[in-house]
């Protein structure tokens, strides 16, 4: 392996082969830089200095979960006539959808200013702008005097929200230990829906408050404040650092001496004899895989980003178009049918399912770096596809059995939390090549956002036109098509590190 940080190429080697055999050449040049079987040397790391790099990060999930729940008993407080504290309560149901959808709209176009700055910027950076974001738009809010304002606020904490679900995940597997790296950015989805809950719950006590939506949107600030804070104190990503080495984007020693001091701050006093070898591993990893040249618009279309392109965006359009927001639709009803008397009130009924979605995510934060990605995805597709037809079936035939649909509407969130939900912002953050991670990245999450918009929008014509059963049996058939991309597309990235992922599966 490369250890002068003047020469970190194989390139260097061709240049330099004057200077040796061309026998000695072939067999340096032939000398697998990386382990092909995923047998590498261990990645030391103290838990605590380990964690540490999650948490904030992870908070910018948390914010946009808090976002979900909140905005569902918001948009009920600025409409009461008694408790709104604003003369323009009397919204239409337009004015909802925008205060709604505010914030999705502003995830898209961050996501497109992702695909622009992410690079230049660096992960940590690009998360301290999402922070920034997230202040900015929950400030507006809050202190909006009319309905465009509010709008415009939203928007611009959509913004942070496209941002963060693009740097977060990156930045976190590029700073984790591979033996834990799927536990980390899978509690990301944990802090997602833990926000959810918070959101849901803060909203129901501020609910009946007079300008109680002004209260709610601004619970969101202390956090965003903290993650401000803590990203700034966080180095930035060692591996983002040694690419901007590779290609000449620096001093080449100076930037190795800075990745190293990072891997130490982001390991603990536990890594400091390994983090130098392990930051020459990485050199020449990156050179054995070919990322010396800057990415072009073209490379992301081509050769392994294609592939990449193809099982990201693929596993974040079957998560959003195998019915997860309808099926939540019908939550509230289907308690109601059963009886229930929390079904009485939509707020209790979220949070319900927000607990067993925070059960069930905890479950996959177990198991993915020990079952693996594969199973966990093939298992909870499986189950998804099952109480799809079931759903069906009770609305087609079934109307009066309604523990088909309870039994059908806890096994699909349990399902999804297993599967869809954790594993599709692991493989993003993992498949992509590094120098098109932050590109790739951002279209995976363009995909995402923009297809749950699309199933949100498209879902009241299409349950007119065909009805809540024929709908639901359309998602599980995209489902058993979703198992067959995964069987067929998917690779299993457990225990190994982001260049072997790059090596070995793409």
């Amino acid at each position: 392996m490369a250890s002068d940080p003047e020469q970190p190429t194989l390139s260097s080697l061709v240049k330099s082969s004057g200077e040796i055999g061309s026998i000695q050449l072939l067999q340096q040049l032939q000398e697998p830089l990386l382990n092909v079987n995923g047998a590498h040397n261990s990645d030391t790391y103290s838990v605590i200095a380990a964690i540490l790099p999650f948490l904030f990060p992870a908070l910018g999930g948390l914010l946009y979960g808090y976002d979900i729940g909140a905005t569902s008993c918001a948009t009920i407080s600025v409409q009461s006539a008694t408790s709104s504290g604003v003369s323009w309560y009397n919204l239409s149901s337009v004015d909802i959808g925008l205060i709604t959808s505010g914030s999705l709209y502003g995830a898209l176009i961050g996501s497109v200013l992702a695909f622009n700055v992410s690079d230049f910027l660096g992960r940590r950076r690009e998360l301290i702008s999402a922070a920034l974001f997230y202040l900015f738009g929950a400030i507006i809010t809050t202190v909006a005097s009319n309905l465009a304002i509010m709008v415009i606020g939203r928007f611009v904490y959509g913004i942070g929200i496209g941002l963060a679900m693009h740097a977060a995940p990156m930045y976190i597997a590029e700073t984790a230990p591979y033996q834990i790296r799927g536990q980390l950015i899978s509690l990301k989805e944990f802090f997602i829906v833990l926000g959810m809950v918070g959101g849901y719950g803060i909203g129901s006590l501020l609910v009946d408050v007079v300008a109680g939506w002004r209260y709610i949107y601004a619970a969101s600030s202390p956090l965003a404040i903290i993650m401000a804070i803590g990203m700034w104190w966080l180095p930035a990503s060692p591996r983002w650092i040694l690419l901007c080495a590779i290609q000449g984007k620096g001093n080449m020693q100076e930037l190795k001496e800075t990745a190293i001091h990072c891997f130490c701050r982001l390991r603990g006093p536990a890594s400091r004899d390994k983090a130098p070898v392990q930051v020459d591993e990485i050199l020449a990893e990156l050179s054995f895989v070919g990322e010396e040249k800057e990415a072009t618009f073209g490379e992301m279309f081509q050769g392994k980003c294609r592939k990449a392109l193809v099982i990201g965006g693929g596993l974040v359009l079957f998560q959003q178009i195998t019915g997860q927001p309808s099926v939540l639709y019908y939550a509230s009803s289907i308690f109601q049918t059963a009886g229930f008397s929390a079904a009485s009130d939509a707020t209790r009924v979220s949070i319900l399912l927000g607990l067993l979605k925070l059960i069930m995510t905890g479950a996959a934060v177990l198991l993915v770096d020990r079952l693996g990605r594969r199973p966990l995805l093939l298992g909870g597709v499986s189950g998804m596809v099952i109480s799809l037809f079931l759903l069906g079936s009770y609305y087609l035939f079934l109307g009066n059995v309604w523990v088909v649909a309870v039994v059908a509407l806890l096994l699909y969130v349990g399902c999804y939390q297993l599967s869809f939900g954790p594993i599709g912002w692991l493989m993003i953050s993992e498949v992509f090549p590094l120098r098109l991670r932050g590109r790739g990245l951002s279209i995976a999450v363009l995909v995402n956002f923009g297809a749950n918009a699309l199933v949100t929008f498209a879902f009241s014509p299409l349950e007119a036109l065909l009805g809540a059963g024929i709908l639901f049996y359309v998602f599980g058939v995209i489902a058993v098509v979703s198992l067959g991309f995964i069987f067929f597309v998917v690779p299993e990235t457990k225990g190994l590190t982001l260049e072997e992922i790059e090596a070995n599966c793409l």
